[in-house]
């Protein structure tokens, strides 16, 4: 069928996720195809030092982006959209949103950024003998507890932003298996929460007598390709404003972007990773076997069907790369030279390729917020350089490029040179690599290994999310890594870029001097509040 009669004969698959700085809805076809997309701009808050969005924008957010898709729907097809074959629903992972029995938010929405958490996370690691992040929701829970926060007690529900919006679209308490294990850490011969660290944290807490246990509070954790539930007549009135989308459609498991970017970029199965670069980054490495001791920089979690994966996430990635593109920007309005975003960055991007492969001596640090895996619980942005530099256009650019990656080295180089992870396969997706071939080769001197792009890049977890949304009707007995391998990708390994020996020698010099100047971030953040 036509595209257009996929629409009209309700056969599409619609996945939406909320990403950072953007709310994105990709609608797919049954060849697993973007056909139509929708999105919407929006952007967190920095309230009582603490980052967040509120729930006003996140519906308005979501009905905004769902207008958008109709709108290029209609723009392209001509048709309205009536029915759709599955939904899924995706979401920055991690964080804390506490409902009371009202299913009023208790607390502000607390996102991933928050590093306020270094007590609960630092008692936790110790009590379960596993790492536990800042950004994860059970060290957001305990930080609260360990404050004494009035709210706690009043708790019914808690869960992460994807589940929050399917719960609502659905009425079902439910979570992809990914996702909750950004939550509270998932025993994968169960596939459900750890049994033991869920039995640890009731004792460590019963003392408080707040009258709710750990697994009264969660939501249900789901793999891939199970019944997560159908959207109701309430929710499809708050996904589709204009009353024209149906009920009755079958959602999947709610996954975190971590999950719905290893779904895009084929990178489900053993000895397969993904580095998805955007306003954070985090690589994901596939695990053949256990790690031998926790690390405080390598977060475990899963793969959307359960498999354990070593993650390294970073707290910042392209948000300083944008704030001095608009600064460019801002000068070419100055000088009445018409502004072409997608130009502004292309230019600048490929400007980088022509600097030294040290960055002629010039080191940034792009910490927006702080950065767990260097130390830093606040973030001030830096460039640092010195009077004999070279101080040029590309350097300046090329070291803003690697400092989007160097955290992420940083944690990565535990994994392959101390733990001997094998890899296969590296794809990069995510704003980074929007510009062909220039992100690639940066990432690719840092990890100094090939990097692999496809076409479906910029798609990102939006895409991942619908080929989830596909996966739960479409499955028909398939393991979702052999699924995708087979069905989605069909031996697409996408477009692979190698490091040069200079390349590689050159940004090791720079993670020296970057490594070596931190102290002056650490002074920044100390001598600014």
């Amino acid at each position: 069928m036509t595209a257009k009669e996929i629409i009209q004969s309700g056969k599409a698959v619609l996945g939406i996720e909320f990403g950072s700085t953007r709310i994105k809805a990709v609608l797919i076809d049954d060849e697993n195809k973007p056909i139509a997309q929708g999105s919407h701009t929006w952007e967190n808050q920095l309230i009582d030092n603490l980052w967040t969005y509120s729930i006003d924008d996140v519906w308005s957010g979501l009905q905004i982006c769902y207008s958008s898709l109709r709108d290029d729907v209609k723009k392209q097809y001509g048709v309205e959209i009536e029915n759709l074959a599955a939904i899924g629903i995706s979401a920055m992972m991690h964080g804390y949103m506490a409902f009371n029995e009202e299913e009023k938010i208790l607390v502000p929405f607390r996102t991933w950024r928050n590093t306020n958490t270094g007590k609960a996370a630092s008692e936790l690691s110790k009590l379960f003998n596993f790492n536990i992040p800042l950004r994860w929701s059970i060290s957001h829970l305990y930080q609260c507890i360990l404050e004494g926060n009035d709210h706690v007690k009043d708790i019914k529900y808690l869960t992460t932003l994807s589940g929050y919006i399917h719960w609502q679209l659905t009425g079902c308490k439910v979570l992809g298996i990914g996702d909750a294990s950004g939550m509270l850490p998932i025993d994968s011969t169960t596939k459900d929460y750890s049994a033991s660290m869920v039995e640890k944290f009731n004792n460590l807490i019963a003392p408080k007598g707040y009258g709710w246990t750990l697994q009264e509070i969660l939501p249900k954790v789901l793999a891939a390709g199970e019944d997560a539930g159908m959207l109701t007549a309430e929710g499809a009135a708050r996904l589709d404003v204009s009353g024209h989308l149906k009920a009755g459609i079958p959602l999947c498991p709610p996954e975190g972007d971590a999950g719905t970017g290893m779904v895009a970029t084929n990178a489900v199965k053993q000895r397969t990773g993904n580095v998805s670069a955007g306003t954070s980054s985090f690589s994901m490495l596939v695990l053949e076997k256990e790690l031998s001791r926790p690390y405080e920089s390598i977060d475990m979690v899963t793969t959307p069907d359960g498999s354990p994966v070593a993650m390294v996430h970073c707290n910042n990635c392209t948000s300083d790369i944008n704030a001095w593109v608009n600064i460019f920007k801002e000068y070419q309005e100055l000088i009445g030279v018409p502004v072409d975003m997608y130009q502004i960055y292309v230019k600048l991007f490929n400007e980088a390729l022509r600097g030294d492969a040290d960055c002629g001596g010039l080191v940034s640090y792009n910490y927006i917020s702080g950065e767990p895996i260097t130390g830093l619980t606040e973030g001030r942005p830096l460039v640092v350089r010195s009077a004999n530099d070279k101080f040029s256009l590309a350097n300046f650019m090329r070291a803003n490029l690697y400092a989007a990656v160097c955290a992420l080295k940083i944690g990565n180089d535990i994994l392959i040179k101390d733990e001997h992870v094998r890899v296969d396969r590296i794809t990069g997706h995510g704003g980074y690599f929007t510009t062909p071939v220039v992100g690639q080769k940066m990432l690719a001197a840092a990890l100094n290994s090939p990097i692999s792009v496809m076409e479906t890049a910029g798609e990102g977890g939006a895409w991942g999310i619908a080929l989830l949304a596909a996966y739960l009707i479409k499955a028909e007995g398939k393991n979702l890594a052999d699924y995708l391998e087979d069905v989605v990708f069909a031996g697409n390994t996408g477009t692979e870029i190698a490091p040069t020996d200079k390349e590689v020698e050159g940004f090791n010099r720079y993670l020296e001097n970057y490594k070596a100047c931190l102290p002056i971030e650490h002074a920044a953040v100390e001598s600014k509040k």
